[in-house]
């Protein structure tokens, strides 16, 4: 009697009595060759991650002298009184050495804080406040160590040559001296960096009232709206003598306005959160900028940054120390008092601070910036739950990069 298994069809024809059929070993081994295939997909991923984020990390300098010699004087420095508010010192170098910077004049072995901003991020994280100091303010400026390993005298003489002296600590060192605020970190970055990091946010827009015609800032523009970029964007921020009356503070606010308009686009077009449009700001911003260790990394510039993000663009203000010319030369600054006093104690104790464009009517508003005056109020509320009466809120100077427009 014949069986099933000479049957054409049957068990053998399938591939042997007790066996799949052909078709079940197929798609074994199509799943073994997706599941090796998604495995080295997510590897070379990781790897890239890897080798982006080293890369990336990489690329930032670590000022270990600063470090060095701000804890040589820890004793003489001020005490941090706001808890998780930080307040961070940028710098902008004027420094014509390496091959970015060279166009811009001899290098002399001598570099000045061409730009000083104070960044005050309170605790909350609601806002951030943006304190420019003029270059040409008197100050006293404490004895400070020289590239050279020598000391300088203490002394009463114009701001940026404290960077000049002693580079970013000294510079740290004075401001904390000037203002009582404790620097939490800093921030330098030269010419070519600060080019690099416009161009990867794909410039930023500003409007001009007149042409521009400066060849000291390398700087020709036609009246009306502009997308600035590298070259283009730093003559704007740093001319002084084709613009306005040819003043520092006039800079100032022009820097703050570019400034306000980076942010804004920055928030606008999603950058933070888009890594295809992060990571060209990242490499730039990353290669360009020298911080003190606790920066120095790029999981604290992210941290920095996280912070930042979420807040309102109507929250971030700018404005300048409160200011006039100096008694003894008209070409110099000194602080104006008690105004000056009023804002650096509200960004010490992480107190709020509003700011407003200066009145019309003002007479002075040209020569004078940041007049404080109160407006508004602040209730507090004690651990046992009682409400003091309200405290006013300075209202000094300024702008917000909400109102940074291009109209």
């Amino acid at each position: 009697m014949r069986d099933s298994a000479g049957i054409p069809g049957g068990p053998e024809a399938a591939g042997g009595a007790g066996r799949p059929p052909r078709s079940h070993g197929r798609r074994r081994r199509l799943l073994r060759w997706t599941g090796l295939g998604a495995a080295f997909v997510v590897l070379a991923g990781t790897a890239t991650g890897w080798w982006l984020y080293n890369k990336l990390d990489g690329n930032i300098t670590e000022d270990t002298s600063a470090a060095a010699e701000l804890f040589r004087y820890e004793r003489d420095r001020p005490a941090h009184l706001a808890t998780g508010s930080q307040n961070i010192l940028l710098i902008g170098s004027d420094s014509r050495s390496g091959k970015n910077n060279a166009g811009y004049g001899q290098d002399r072995g001598t570099q000045r804080s061409d730009t000083t901003i104070l960044l005050h991020l309170p605790q909350d994280r609601r806002s951030a406040t943006a304190v420019s100091i003029p270059r040409d303010l008197m100050t006293d400026i404490p004895a400070c160590l020289k590239a050279d390993g020598n000391r300088t005298a203490e002394q009463f003489a114009q701001f940026n040559w404290a960077f000049q002296w002693g580079g970013a600590a000294c510079t740290i060192r004075t401001v904390e001296r000037l203002t009582g605020i404790r620097i939490d970190h800093h921030m330098v970055i030269d010419f070519g960096g600060f080019k690099k990091m416009v161009d990867a946010i794909g410039g930023v827009e500003v409007c001009l009232k007149e042409p521009v015609n400066d060849s000291e800032a390398k700087l020709r523009l036609t009246a009306g709206r502009q997308t600035l970029r590298g070259e283009q964007a730093l003559g704007f921020v740093r001319a002084r003598h084709s613009l306005g009356n040819g003043s520092d503070t006039e800079r100032m606010d022009r820097q703050q306005q570019f400034l306000g308009s980076l942010v804004k686009k920055v928030q606008s077009n999603g950058v933070l959160l888009n890594p295809a449009r992060l990571y060209p700001l990242l490499d730039a911003a990353t290669s360009s900028v020298t911080t003190d260790p606790g920066l120095a990394s790029l999981r604290g510039l992210y941290e920095l940054v996280r912070g930042m993000r979420d807040i309102p663009t109507d929250q971030v203000k700018f404005l300048t120390v409160p200011r006039k010319p100096y008694a003894a030369d008209p070409n110099r600054d000194e602080l104006v008092e008690p105004d000056a006093a009023r804002l650096f104690q509200q960004l010490r104790m992480d107190k709020p601070v509003t700011v407003a464009p200066p009145k019309p009517e003002s007479a002075n508003a040209a020569e004078t910036s940041g007049a404080g005056t109160e407006d508004g109020t602040e209730a507090e509320v004690t651990d046992e739950g009682t409400v003091t009466p309200p405290v006013p809120v300075p209202t000094f100077t300024g702008t917000t990069a909400g109102n940074a427009d291009c109209r």
